[in-house]
């Protein structure tokens, strides 16, 4: 965390300082160069720089969403949002040409509701959720001389085409001759990587942010292969064995973690396998001999078998095709949209999207924006800096409003200097492709959005509007510090009580299965209940840090989340550890049970209620 000699720096500002690092990624960057700027350039050439407009709205978006990963992962991340915001678009233009503005308002306040639960879901359905509102938005306001349905067709066009582009360009070198997989290849690695880790780390003070690493290598390797499947039957030999070579890695990573768990040094030469398994992972090529760890004790053991079985499934192809995925149903999505989360997500969002709507309406029928109607922009800036999962509260409004001071005052400069409209789409087309680098702060992303957009409005034939941008950054900033602050409806912090509980409940399930059906030898169903109890666990603690770098007077409502996440963390490794040594021995040992019951002792005195009596929990009974 910074910080000034003598003088700690809140969390609420380290976190806007706060900057993500790693490599440039040419790939994206040439992408969006050839996105939105080539579009704007076409339309603009062919006479309809509005149609170009629309169209450089929708890569643009589509540009921000285009994240490191597979390209089945990329359909799924940048396809749906791309068609809520098609029909935010779509409902947003009819919308704003019969409606009066009280109207207007409420049903915009309405969507936020909707969009904001939905949001809740995960990260692609807050990204839908986001274009949807901002879309509306958009729609409704912007003057276009298109009628929406064809604004929401071109919207469309210019996601699809950086899509196409996703697809067709490949993101990492070739590797095996293979150009079909350009991130699941990487990802499965890296998994395997994690694990080599976790095992040096093994009795060392690293060993717990290791295997915090491998939750999230094997989530990302999970995302990575679980999208749509691209030229499904040319590809189908080589995608069966990458799935059989991520399902050999789970075992490994229960050996590592339950050899982290145990707090000893592991012998160096364990690590080499997983090590050689990732290099031919990536490569294609044999793994070559194998070193095999020690069997003195129940993890090693687990590791040498696993470690032969891993060997197997690399030589032989494997056919492996479950991945161990999270069980998501109609019903626990809708628990998760209109529960306790999505509720207080869904009515932060409407509150700060209806107020900033109707402002700008007042505004608009004040003619404070003169003779062009920019009353668009207010609530869609709200919409960017509402968003709980875009970072803590405060942090959003600084970096809003300093990126967009910066942007603006950039984009004032180049209207002066740049010829029109050629100079223009060449800001665009730059503008796309710094987005992927811009994405790594929010300061940096707000910089380069608000210059391609004023870029994008002077190309729509409406005066430049830098320095009215920085006025309704700053009042929306204004408008979401006052509504984020109100009292809510409900008990706050609802979204961190919400996944801590999810993790909760997915950690009593594995629990429940180890202890209670350890004689099924169901190992496939324990990976996807364990799988499940590590992934959500890794969202509850993503929700706990960004409120945690919150205003105080947000953060305390969030106070000992944390120490439940952490009792709960060593209650799912403990679990990990049991699954184990029941395979070994089909008994455990005192240490696993008195350290089941401590821990779960300790989560109940967490989280504040007792408990059930007999001491055992929702049928969960430790055998000895």
């Amino acid at each position: 965390m910074p910080s000034l000699p003598g003088l700690a720096v809140p969390p609420w500002l380290a976190h806007a300082l706060r900057t993500q690092r790693g490599p440039v990624p040419w790939n994206a960057v040439l992408r969006g160069a050839l996105a939105a700027g080539p579009l704007l350039l076409v339309a603009v050439l062919a006479g309809q720089p509005s149609v170009g407009v629309v169209a450089a709205l929708g890569a643009m978006f589509a540009g921000i969403n285009d994240r490191p990963g597979s390209r089945r992962a990329a359909v799924r991340r940048l396809g749906a949002p791309a068609l809520a915001g098609a029909g935010g678009l779509l409902v947003g233009s009819y919308a704003g040409q019969h409606v009066g503005a009280v109207t207007l308002t409420l049903l915009l306040t309405g969507l936020g509701l909707v969009a904001g639960g939905v949001s809740a879901v995960g990260p692609v359905a807050s990204g839908a959720g986001t274009q949807l509102l901002v879309a509306t938005a958009i729609g409704a306001g912007m003057p276009l001389p298109e009628p929406g349905w064809q604004r929401a067709l071109f919207y469309l066009v210019g996601a699809g085409w950086l899509l196409a582009l996703r697809l067709a360009l490949p993101t990492t070198a070739p590797t095996a001759g293979d150009y079909r997989f350009d991130g699941e290849r990487d990802a499965v690695g890296a998994v395997y990587d994690a694990i080599a880790g976790l095992l040096a780390a093994a009795g060392g003070p690293d060993a717990t942010a290791r295997r915090v690493a491998l939750t999230a290598a094997l989530d990302h390797a999970q995302d990575a292969l679980a999208g749509p499947r691209l030229r499904r039957y040319a590809s189908s030999g080589a995608e069966r064995r990458l799935h059989a070579r991520y399902t050999a890695a789970l075992p490994l990573a229960e050996a590592a973690t339950a050899l982290a768990w145990a707090g000893e040094a592991v012998p160096a030469r364990a690590e080499e396998g997983p090590r050689l398994l990732a290099v031919a992972v990536r490569t294609g090529a044999h793994t070559g001999p194998l070193p095999a760890p020690a069997r003195s004790a129940p993890a090693l053991r687990a590791l040498d078998d696993a470690l032969l079985h891993a060997a197997a499934a690399f030589d032989g192809g494997g056919t492996g095709k479950a991945l161990h995925t999270r069980r998501r149903t109609a019903l626990s999505v809708a628990r998760t949209a209109f529960g306790a989360g999505g509720r207080e997500y869904g009515l932060r969002v409407a509150l700060c999207f209806g107020a900033s709507a109707a402002v700008a309406q007042g505004l608009l029928h004040a003619q404070w924006y003169g003779n062009h109607s920019h009353w668009y922009w207010l609530p869609a800036t709200a919409v960017f800096l509402v968003k709980p999962d875009l970072g803590p509260l405060a942090s959003r409004v600084l970096c809003r409003a300093a990126g967009t001071v910066l942007g603006a005052v950039v984009f004032a400069g180049l209207a002066l200097l740049l010829p029109q409209p050629a100079g223009l789409v060449a800001v665009v087309a730059v503008c796309g492709a710094l987005i992927p680098v811009a994405t790594r702060h929010f300061a940096a992303q707000t910089a380069v959005v608000t210059v391609l957009v004023l870029a994008l409005v002077m190309v729509a034939g409406e005066p430049p509007a830098a320095w009215s941008r920085i006025g309704e950054t700053l009042l929306a900033c204004v408008i979401v510090l006052l509504v984020g602050h109100l009292p809510a409806i409900g008990q706050r912090g609802g979204t961190v009580r919400a996944r801590l509980t999810r993790a909760v409940e997915a950690a009593d399930v594995y629990l429940t299965h180890v202890l209670n059906d350890a004689t099924t030898d169901d190992r496939p169903g324990r990976w996807a209940l364990r799988r499940e109890a590590y992934r959500a666990l890794a969202e509850a603690r993503a929700a706990i840090d960004l409120a945690a770098a919150e205003l105080p007077a947000l953060a305390r409502h969030t106070e000992g989340t944390g120490e439940v996440a952490a009792t709960l963390g060593r209650l799912v490794d403990t679990t990990t550890a049991c699954a184990v040594q029941l395979d070994d021995s089909g008994r455990l040992t005192p240490r696993h049970t008195e350290r089941i019951a401590e821990l779960l002792d300790e989560l109940a005195e967490r989280q504040g209620r007792t408990r059930p009596r007999g001491g055992q929990r929702r049928g969960v009974a430790v055998p000895v």
